[in-house]
């Protein structure tokens, strides 16, 4: 693909690992609203790389074991920055996104460099116990930054280009979200929000609570 005709579009990071149910919806979903999706496989078991559909708008990384959602996300970032794109999303493989709202993010972009989706407009299909910790995390990461943090949890992103060249994450995990909004307030980027839907359904969560709350507590305090 010709890097100079992507400077206007928007790729789409997804980021997986066992997402066989979700996986091929997902990604046919977000092409509808991106010239471009990078499907990163985070070391899959369950057969999801084969449910890829790989076109000509569709490229698939696919890692042999399980290095975390933060080291997949930086690897999808930086293909797309490769590639010439100056807009990025990112969107969970889940199916707690909905690809139609991408449009929400990046118009965002036009006043801000990062922007998040925020799911706490509307908590009813929110469980109780990620209210409580989006709100704390959010808090502190408002005081850590020096800007008012919506939803800090959200991995439902949308960036500029410039924001990925100039950061260089170094967490794996899901930690990486948070080391990033860090990183980027300390280089002057603005960071806005954008309202949209809270989808949780049967998806079982991937997340380690103790080992990320360390990791969180960890980049708070450097």
């Amino acid at each position: 693909m010709n890097n100079s005709r992507n400077n206007n579009k928007v790729a789409a990071v997804i980021p997986f690992y066992n997402e066989s149910k979700t996986i091929n919806r997902i990604v046919l979903e977000t092409l509808k609203y991106v010239s471009f999706v990078i499907a990163v496989d985070d070391g899959s078991t369950d057969g999801s790389p084969d449910n890829i559909p790989i076109t000509e708008n569709v490229t698939l990384i696919s890692y042999k074991k399980n290095c975390g959602k933060g080291y997949a996300l930086r690897k999808g970032l930086e293909k797309g920055i490769e590639k010439g794109f100056l807009k990025l999303v990112t969107i969970d493989a889940d199916s707690q996104h909905d690809p139609e709202e991408i449009h929400k993010l990046i118009s965002g972009l036009t006043n801000y460099d990062i922007v998040i989706g925020n799911r706490l407009n509307d908590l009813k299909g929110m469980p109780l116990q990620r209210r409580i910790s989006n709100k704390i995390t959010s808090f502190l990461l408002s005081i850590k930054t020096g800007q008012k943090i919506l939803d800090s949890q959200c991995g439902f992103r949308a960036y500029r280009a410039d924001v990925v060249k100039k950061i260089t994450t170094v967490e794996d995990g899901y930690e990486a979200e948070t080391e990033i909004l860090i990183k980027a307030s300390r280089h002057g980027y603005k960071i806005g929000f954008a309202n949209v839907s809270t989808i949780y359904g049967d998806e079982e969560s991937k997340m380690m609570p103790i080992k990320t709350t360390f990791g969180f507590i960890k980049l708070l305090f450097t």
